[in-house]
């Protein structure tokens, strides 16, 4: 049987490739959640799994503790192997802010998901548009904001005051 990996990278101290398996190492929440569907109505659907902040805390964010709030710049980017992606800030997950039960599904209604790969599982979106099966890599980006803006050139969306 071959099992899916998926690519924690990006700012974190130590990078990973993991498995299902693996994920299991995490303490695993259960959660049933109802996704308002517009194109198959509402779908209600058991999952289990540990957290994204706990699996990503483990693989080192590269936070400056010099920097007051340094995690608030902090982005993570999630993708399937579908095709579909979701981004989220670490506030989100961060139990110092939103605090927000964001699962890596390793089971859905007691099906492991050894061969299909984790699912991202954020039980309080109302419908499941962040909803990622599959999932091939997570990135953790805390320097995306590293350059400065351009301004915006004369008559080219600015606006001038008389």
């Amino acid at each position: 049987m071959t099992l899916a990996q998926l690519d924690l990278t990006g700012d974190l101290a130590r990078p990973a490739r993991l498995t299902v398996p693996d994920l299991l190492n995490w303490p695993l929440h259960h959660v049933q959640v109802s996704f308002e569907c517009a194109t198959s109505g509402t779908q209600v659907h058991r999952f289990a799994g540990p957290r994204l902040y706990d699996v990503l805390s483990a693989a080192g964010p590269g936070f400056d503790p010099a920097r007051r709030k340094d995690r608030l710049r902090f982005l993570i980017a999630v993708s399937g192997t579908d095709g579909h992606h979701a981004l989220l800030s670490w506030a989100e997950i961060d139990p110092d802010f939103a605090h927000a039960p964001v699962l890596l599904a390793v089971s859905i209604d007691d099906t492991p998901l050894d061969r299909a790969g984790p699912q991202l599982v954020l039980p309080q979106d109302r419908c499941g548009a962040r909803h990622i099966s599959g999932i091939s890599a997570i990135r953790v980006d805390g320097g995306y904001g590293a350059s400065r803006p351009v301004p915006a050139a004369s008559g080219r969306g600015s606006a001038e005051v008389r």
